[in-house]
């Protein structure tokens, strides 16, 4: 070869471009680059074969119309088996036919908007922040509009969220499929119009489950013997059975609903959308009577911040979650198991079921609200504070009791791992998980109390003071308080989360 491989190697996150063109004449162009290519180029995220190589990936930004055009300077001759990547043939696996129109045709359609345009599906919500005026609609997958936008920015998906996937928009399925979409919703200066630009979405599933009772006793006969229960009896069914047609309407049986994929495009994020779009999407299951419990499908550590805030900003006006407190009363066992009253278990459950939150999200969030509770003394926090007042004996009770709360829902969290220590061994590692999550927690309500500051000095408003206990104990140095909105790569939370549901699932069945 003339030249060596590296002349003719770009780097895909930095050759692919990706602009959101508002429509009109003079459209506002907003570019961005991908923050992985390697489920559409592969895990070294390189394309071979060209020089000055430019991929561009332009989308109409109201209805999303995409179209891609590819540049380069030079192209590698083929030579045996090195050639140069197809870059069209591989990215028709992740784009609709309509993106390899000419760019002449897609800017013409640009030039040209609908003046009656608005997103699919119904208007959900609106409000208004810094950034101005935005909407959320709400469509199901089965609507032919919502199936054609999902289509058109899927690619988004790999591109954005680690380890995310394509929705098959295709599958029998479909209606089970609910989509959220956010637009910003702007004036055209040049005609005073309405106009929608594209900010993301989110996707649920809602997954359906039988509640059956449970398998009631034997029934004693006259000779002191039990006939078995009629429920284990076989099933024996006549020829004459009558099938007929179902006519039960599944949208109205016991669901799961599910946020599959959740995206805040690069233009919008660090404005709290992802926090909006949230709260709408969560507000939209709470009060949907199928719904039995919320869950979220392999979130990341910025969806997990996110959704933990909002979960207990949320709970934080209840009145029934506020009343759940530590009952410092519970004598402390020097050995033995952790007792079960150091709260309201039944009351914590009902609140828990009332607000259709999984168990471990539930009590993840019911414990950080305990610890904002402790007195200042014993407090965790994320930095030092020797300015620490001495602890009262009450105090130094009700940390140990939550402390007691905690390593008891840790160890049950990971008892097959920590069942394979000595017994020095998992004091000393449940110990440092501890730590762990008293720092996370710390974290979590430091970046809380700011945000809910930001949004008072903006004019947007709060729902409830951080713990009604004080000052909190850290500062916000080195701590991001805006969410990016973007979820999801693989964790072992969401993993458990999911094992969670199918526990539960068995319960029931």
């Amino acid at each position: 070869m003339a030249d060596d491989d590296g002349a003719w190697t770009a780097s895909a996150n930095e050759a692919f471009v990706i602009s959101l063109v508002a429509p009109g004449s003079n459209g506002k162009e907003s570019k961005f680059h991908p923050r992985f290519t390697y489920p559409i180029f592969g895990e070294e995220e390189e394309i071979f074969g060209y020089q000055d190589l430019q991929i561009n990936l332009r989308y109409n930004a109201t209805d999303m119309r995409p179209n891609l055009q590819i540049k380069f300077s030079k192209q590698f001759p083929a030579i045996g088996d090195a050639e140069p990547l197809d870059i069209k043939e591989v990215l028709s696996e992740f784009l609709p036919e309509v993106a390899f129109q000419p760019l002449k045709d897609w800017k013409s359609e640009l030039a040209k908007p609908r003046d009656d345009w608005t997103p699919p599906g119904e208007l959900l919500t609106s409000f208004t922040n810094k950034a101005g005026r935005f909407e959320v609609w709400k469509g199901s997958l089965s609507d032919p509009a919502v199936k054609q936008l999902v289509k058109r920015i899927q690619i988004l998906v790999p591109l954005f969220i680690e380890g995310g996937t394509a929705i098959n928009v295709d599958d029998k399925d479909a209606g089970h499929w609910t989509v959220f979409f956010l637009y910003q919703k702007k004036t055209d200066p040049s005609n005073k119009k309405p106009t929608y630009i594209f900010a993301g979405y989110s996707t649920v599933y809602r997954f359906f489950f039988l509640h059956l009772p449970p398998t009631p006793p034997t029934t004693p006969l006259s000779d002191n013997t039990s006939s078995p229960s009629p429920i284990n009896d076989p099933i024996v069914i006549k020829e004459d059975f009558p099938l007929g047609t179902p006519t039960i309407d599944i949208t109205t049986l016991p669901c799961r609903s599910r946020i599959s994929q959740f995206l805040i495009l690069p233009p919008f994020q660090h404005l709290s959308l992802g926090s909006r779009l949230y709260h709408t999407v969560y507000q939209t299951y709470l009060f949907h009577p199928p719904t039995k419990e919320i869950t979220v499908e392999d979130p990341n550590e910025a969806f997990d911040d996110m959704r933990d805030i909002n979960d207990l900003r949320h709970l934080r006006s209840l009145p029934s979650f506020q009343a759940l407190q530590i009952n410092t009363s519970t004598p402390i066992p020097k050995t033995g198991p952790v007792p079960k009253n150091i709260i309201d278990e039944a009351a914590a459950e009902k609140v828990r079921k009332e607000a259709k939150i999984t168990k471990r999200q539930f009590y993840r969030v019911l414990e950080m609200q305990l610890m904002s509770r402790l007195g200042e003394s014993v407090r965790p926090g994320i930095g030092l504070d020797e300015s620490k007042k001495v602890a009262t004996a009450t105090e130094r009770k009700e940390y140990a009791l939550w402390k007691l709360m905690l390593k008891k829902r840790l160890y049950v969290h990971n008892r097959d791992a920590l069942g394979q220590l000595q017994l020095e061994e998992r004091v000393e590692k449940l110990g440092e998980v501890v730590k762990g999550v008293e720092f996370d927690y710390a974290r979590l309500l430091v970046k809380m109390e700011d945000q809910e500051q930001r949004l008072m000095e903006e004019g947007e408003g709060v729902v409830v003071a951080m713990n009604g206990k004080g000052k909190r104990k850290a500062t916000t140095e080195g701590v991001d308080d805006d969410d990016n909105g973007e979820s999801v790569r693989k964790k072992a939370r969401a993993e458990d989360e999911e094992e969670e549901e199918e526990e539960e699932e068995e319960e029931e069945e």
